[in-house]
């Protein structure tokens, strides 16, 4: 079973080494983002994000699983000087509140939909990374008028497990399991994510091993489990081919995450991501070379001059 902790889905856990704080709210203990936060009320939840720039197109970033709107600040850097870039923490994440919801992707791009309208965002551009992605392509199918084009960046939820191997994964996380998480599986946990770990994503490790001290861990940790199960039993495969957006698709190709290498071996990430991009009317598809599940972090620039490249481009 300790292989199963090798998963496609990005899982960054915690350990519970220490008390909780029933005082401190995981948004008082996440060190500070790189830009400033925001708050918007959104069906009585507080949606924490973050907005720099003020181009005329707006870059809608979603998060993966158990990240958070801070993970894209290294492309917000460059492409705010072009674009108003918006990040937001999802509902269950980061700063923002932790319902008890049945988090899945449809639900994501609900709320997303609401924030579009709660900011009466217009010339919307989506950038969803990993389960991120996946709420995405909910949104861009059940809400197209919300956006104008679709960027995936190695979204879940395009290869296919038997029932019997979602049902392992369903019953390997538990929030036991999340919580109890050691300081040392934490790093391998996120090394997974990178060909080669950049020294920045040292913050982002150390706010996973801090968030346990929070009281609404608990919870955060309900939400990790129920976003897999959610990302299981809401997929997305038969929905590409109604996206009518046009979209960009990118990968790392040297991805340890997807495709999962324990449950489905005989899969490749190019073998994943052609067959996604073939089922997408108005579609381009890009590898960079040398980067991982975590493509944006690692590779920024070759993303965002990707990112830049596809929005500017008229159709």
């Amino acid at each position: 079973m300790k292989r199963l902790a090798f998963l496609c889905i990005l899982i960054l856990t915690n350990t519970t080494l220490f008390s909780q704080n029933p005082e401190k709210l995981m948004k008082d203990i996440l060190s500070p983002y790189h830009f400033k936060n925001h708050t918007a009320i959104i069906d009585s939840l507080e949606i924490s994000y973050i907005k720099e720039g003020s181009g005329k197109t707006t870059l809608l970033f979603v998060h993966g699983l158990s990240s958070n709107a801070d993970a894209w600040y290294k492309n917000i850097e460059t492409l705010k000087q072009t674009y108003t870039c918006i990040a937001l923490d999802l509902p269950g994440y980061g700063k923002s509140s932790k319902p008890k919801a049945d988090y899945t992707p449809s639900y994501f791009a609900d709320h997303l939909n609401k924030f579009i309208e709660k900011l009466d965002l217009n010339q919307v551009v989506l950038v969803g990374h990993s389960m991120g992605g996946q709420a995405s392509v909910k949104l861009a199918v059940n809400y197209p008028e919300a956006i104008e084009k679709l960027i995936l960046v190695a979204p879940a939820g395009l290869e296919q497990f038997s029932e019997i191997n979602a049902g392992i994964l369903k019953g390997f996380f538990t929030p036991e399991v999340i919580k109890n998480t050691t300081d040392q599986q934490i790093e391998k946990n996120y090394a997974l994510n990178f060909y080669v770990q950049p020294k920045e994503a040292f913050k982002m490790i150390n706010d996973r091993k801090q968030i346990t001290l929070a009281s609404d861990f608990n919870a955060h940790c309900q939400a990790i489990v129920k976003s897999i199960s959610g990302m299981l039993d809401d997929p997305v495969n038969e929905d590409l081919s109604k996206i009518t957006q046009p979209t960009l698709v990118i990968f790392g190709d040297k991805d340890m995450l997807i495709p999962n290498r324990y449950l489905n071996p005989g899969l490749t990430v190019k073998s994943v991501a052609n067959s996604t991009s073939g089922k997408i009317k108005q579609v381009k598809l890009a590898f960079v070379e040398d980067a991982g599940h975590f493509v944006q972090f690692e590779k920024p620039l070759e993303v965002n001059q990707l990112i830049q490249q596809f929005v500017d481009f008229k159709q």
